[in-house]
């Protein structure tokens, strides 16, 4: 799935990364993804090596967005909800996605690629949200920490924490998500159903 998550700086919904991500995976994660996406281009670059405090990180299942922008303005985000593959193939693959698969821009260009800036968000396990009405949905969100799943039958989308940022009041984030998904930005019925996760996002320091 792909999302729009915006391009703000590091903010709530990043916070510290917590003890279970070591000190350089930031700069892995990233590092990881511009180097995947070169490859594509078909630049020299070095396979990315990683200590083992890292590796072993890279290496357990993960799910992350990779969001790619260029003097601020969005230029493709791919990303996985659910852990389904090692943190470093889902990161890779994503990275290529970003910048050759997203359908709302041309592929990457090799022009481009040296002011990409890129950003990695990993997220957490997705959990249901129990409400009994749109109003009650509303209430229980997060502005910039809620990562939202919105899903309605076939419909499905989701936005990163980050987007609150562009979106801080729950109604008009809300009524963009549904729109994302394809439904009216008023629509809520009984199939609605609601997933929330959060993100710890890493920036590129270049």
């Amino acid at each position: 799935m792909n999302a729009n998550p915006g391009h703000s700086p590091q903010g709530p919904s990043t916070g510290t990364p917590p003890p279970s991500f070591p000190p350089g995976l930031g700069a892995a994660l990233t590092g990881l993804a511009r180097h995947a996406i070169g490859h594509k281009l078909g630049l020299p670059g070095r396979q990315p090596e990683f200590d083992p405090a890292v590796a072993a990180v890279m290496t357990a299942p993960g799910a992350a967005f990779v969001t790619l922008t260029l003097g601020g303005d969005l230029r493709g985000c791919i990303g996985s909800l659910l852990a389904h593959r090692p943190l470093v193939e889902d990161v890779a693959s994503n990275a290529v996605a970003a910048a050759f698969r997203d359908p709302r821009f041309p592929a990457l260009s090799p022009a481009e690629y040296e002011p990409l800036h890129i950003e990695v968000s990993v997220l957490s396990q997705p959990a249901p949200l129990a409400f009994t009405s749109q109003a009650d949905a509303l209430a229980k969100l997060r502005p910039g920490v809620d990562g939202v799943i919105f899903e309605a039958g076939w419909a499905r989308s989701t936005f990163l924490p980050q987007v609150w940022e562009e979106l801080p009041q729950p109604e008009v984030f809300m009524a963009h998500l549904k729109r994302k998904a394809g439904l009216p930005a008023n629509y809520w019925g009984p199939d609605v159903e609601l997933s929330l996760y959060t993100v710890t996002a890493f920036h590129e320091d270049r």
